[in-house]
């Protein structure tokens, strides 16, 4: 049924005041959505962020009404997304907080006839409930059965419908049986507006710690290059500084009377390195002790050898 002139007017004005008064807002997706769930989400919203659902030739035709109006206004770009059955969830509130409670508001759902599966459905291998007499829809599927006490049960997992593949009859009794929901269905985050930017919903999954690992990497690759060009920069100092201090210590190490405070523990070191050796794991006054004891050790392992007898257990096992 359409809506009435002053519906149409009262509509209008809604989402003129939401464009004006509120810099962001989500794009969504409510394939599926109940009108229920949807009621849910607007209560979850409350106070941080409004949820406007309509026509889509209402919403292009309030958007551009408003461009016109506000020349300089940078939501005309959302007309464009006015494609599908999708909405606008307006907020000044934090994206990252807004997101969290859309996509939190998700129900199961059961496979009906002729829709796009989203999601590939494994039966899991197990009893049914179902009487040996529905015997014959299992072998119309090809799903492997037995009898046990007295019901049908699956031997194998089966993979009963594939992402993307529209869902038979058979498929949904089968689910329906089973009292399985294999579906789950909420709003779909498509496309963000922030401050006159508009971009992909993926975006909000960069974290700070994903920017800061991005940034550790470009600034390596921004230091290797200044490091091969020899073109000194912020990020290849460092290095450079360091590759210094080694050619200087490198030549000051070969030179008998030049040195510095920071080359004379290398120098120190190549000239006797004795006396830089540790002496960990037990502490060095018992080196000699236990090397006596060693000796000892070695000593008492040495027994003289018995007599060489023959094989009639003579003495000197010489000649036959």
């Amino acid at each position: 049924m359409p809506l009435s002139a002053e519906r149409k007017a009262e509509y209008f004005e809604t989402m003129k005041d939401h464009m004006t008064n509120y810099s962001k807002c989500f794009i969504v997706e409510i394939d599926n959505v109940g009108s229920m769930q949807l009621q849910q989400t607007r209560m979850a919203l409350r106070g941080t962020a409004e949820v406007l659902m309509g026509k889509n030739t209402m919403m292009r035709k309030c958007i551009r009404e408003y461009v016109e109006a506000n020349p300089d206004s940078p939501v005309g770009q959302l007309e464009a997304c006015c494609r599908g059955n999708v909405g606008f969830v307006f907020t000044n509130g934090d994206l990252g907080e807004i997101r969290e409670l859309l996509e939190s508001n998700v129900r199961p759902a059961p496979a009906r006839v002729g829709i796009i599966a989203p999601i590939d459905v494994i039966v899991p291998k197990g009893p049914t409930g179902c009487d040996p007499g529905q015997t014959a829809f299992f072998q119309t599927l090809q799903i492997s059965t037995k009898i046990t006490r007295g019901q049908i049960e699956m031997t194998n997992d089966t993979h009963l419908i594939s992402a993307g593949e529209r869902v038979s009859a058979s498929q949904a009794a089968l689910l329906q049986k089973l009292s399985i929901e294999p579906f789950s269905y909420g709003m779909v985050l498509k496309s963000v507006y922030d401050s006159g930017s508009l971009f992909d919903a993926k975006v909000l999954d960069i974290t700070d710690d994903v920017l800061a690992a991005k940034f550790v990497a470009a600034l390596n690759t921004i230091s290797k290059l200044s490091l091969v060009l020899n073109m000194p920069t912020a990020a290849s100092v460092t290095h450079s500084v360091a590759n210094a201090f080694k050619a200087i210590l490198a030549v000051t190490v070969e030179l008998e009377n030049y040195t510095f405070d920071k080359a004379d523990i290398y120098k120190a070191y190549l000239a006797d390195p004795s006396a830089f050796a540790g002496s960990g794991g037990g502490g060095g006054g018992g080196g000699d002790a236990g090397g006596a004891a060693a000796v000892e050790v070695e000593e008492e392992e040495v027994e003289e050898a018995p007599p060489a007898t023959d094989m009639f257990g003579g003495g000197d096992g010489g000649d036959y």
